[in-house]
């Protein structure tokens, strides 16, 4: 009876020993399968502790693709990963059909959540066990938990696995460095999806296939949600792919969620600036209005939080917006408008003649504001580490002019002022010196001819 009582605080303290059969259900009659509810995740202590995710919050319902969508480093993988139970919570909870999965959790569960929850990792190489063959790898999951009957059950069920993702039994044999970069990422889904999950965490599968291998392996991972109503937390830098693949997208920004809505919705009404800016870098495949496109660029200044604090508000049609009150209602006005947002912007020959002129001037500072910024005070603040303006950089210059016409421009680009003057003066130095050793040797021929 004391035994009894002990398991029993145990679960009320730690949550539900085991999963039930369905989520809790939403008032849209979906079925909530995964729940980030304002997790912070933060790495390192004290003065260099820092905060890879901050107050992130999304559901996932069952049987969709949701896409995590943002530039490196901004706290996708991040995120993947905590729901894998692999990074630790700061703050928030993760929950798995309304049973809290993040933190300290009974045994018993922590089993129910590997075996239903598995992960495709970005690098098909690194994630593989090179001394291991492909029937082991594959297996590796019903071993642990014991998901067959007997020896001939697991053989038939990674067979059956290993064609599915369109390989051949005979490959079972082999090891990873073996096969291509393609080939290793379906031995990964098919490694994943032996073990009959119901959520696959899949972190940029495809960044590091060629384009053609992209669509197989986008292909079979619908394939595999359609046969066996897997869902997907999809995370991707690709929005092109992400539309074709996602139901619903989240838009991630320096470890905010900013905005997250259905995929035609979010194309259709990128209402965040930051979203605005990702639609619009999606190149172009004629390269003459890609040549001519302007470029939203997002400039995180245009906001002031100072007093109005920001969160994330719903604004109807199932989209939500991350924003202070000022920007919510501007968003409300124009998603209830309903006129599309363009996005992408193609500039005529004249607009784009002043935009090349404009960038030219820019980019081609005088040599008195070169010498103003490098006299300012605020230069040696903000200065980097090695602008000495060393002699070498002249003397490279003056010897080897034609990789000093070369460095000279990247180091004026990358605010090198001293770097980018010593350069210049011994590459101009060197050009003369070449063009009058060029020229001598011209008029000796011309003598030594006649």
């Amino acid at each position: 009876m004391a035994n009894k009582n002990i398991n029993q605080a145990t679960t009320a303290e730690n949550g539900a020993a085991h999963l039930p059969e369905h989520g809790p259900i939403d008032e849209h009659g979906r079925e909530v399968l995964l729940s980030v509810k304002n997790i912070d995740i933060t790495f390192g202590k004290g003065e260099n502790a820092v905060k890879a995710v901050r107050d992130a919050s999304f559901d996932i319902y069952k049987g969709e693709t949701f896409s995590l969508v943002g530039e490196s480093g901004s706290g996708k993988t991040t995120i993947g990963r905590a729901v894998i139970r692999v990074n630790p919570l700061a703050a928030g909870e993760i929950d798995y059909k309304g049973v809290k999965i993040s933190g300290k959790i009974p045994k018993s569960l922590d089993r129910e959540v590997i075996r239903n929850v598995q992960m495709v990792f970005q690098d098909p190489a690194a994630s593989l066990n090179e001394r291991a063959t492909i029937d082991y790898i594959v297996s590796e999951g019903l071993y642990n938990f014991h998901l067959y009957e007997n020896e001939a059950d697991r053989v038939e069920k990674v067979e059956k696995m290993i064609k599915e993702v369109g390989l051949l039994p005979e490959h079972l044999t082999r090891y990873p460095h073996e096969f291509s970069g393609g080939q290793r990422q379906r031995i990964g889904i098919a490694r994943a999806m032996v073990m009959e999950p119901e959520l696959v965490v899949a972190d940029e599968p495809i960044s590091a296939l060629d384009v053609s291998i992209r669509a197989q392996v986008l292909n079979l991972m619908k394939k595999f949600q359609r046969e066996k109503g897997v869902t997907y937390l999809f995370i991707a830098h690709d929005l092109s792919v992400v539309r074709y693949i996602s139901d619903r997208i989240g838009v991630i920004y320096k470890g905010n969620i900013v905005e997250v809505a259905d995929a035609e919705e979010l194309f259709n009404f990128p209402l965040h600036p930051y979203t605005h800016s990702l639609i619009s870098a999606i190149p172009i495949p004629d390269p003459k209005l890609e040549k001519n496109k302007e470029l939203f660029t997002y400039d995180p200044s245009i906001h002031d939080y100072s007093e109005d604090k920001p969160k994330m508000v719903d604004i109807g049609h199932h989209h939500y917006v991350y924003g202070n009150k000022k920007e919510i209602e501007e968003y409300k006005k124009i998603r209830e408008a309903g006129v599309p947002i363009k996005s992408i912007t193609i500039l005529d020959e004249a607009a784009k003649a002043k935009r090349d002129e404009e960038k030219k001037i820019k980019d081609t500072d005088s040599d008195a504001e070169l010498a103003s910024r490098l006299s300012s005070g605020d230069y040696f603040i903000n200065a980097p580490t090695h602008d000495t303006g060393s002699m070498w950089y002249s003397v490279l210059g003056f010897f080897l002019p034609i990789i000093g016409l070369i460095i000279w421009p990247i180091f004026r680009r990358t605010n090198y002022i001293r770097n980018y003057k010593a350069v210049k003066k011994g590459t101009i130095a060197g050009l003369i010196l070449l063009a009058i050793i060029v020229g001598l040797f011209i008029l000796a021929l011309i003598f030594a001819s006649v």
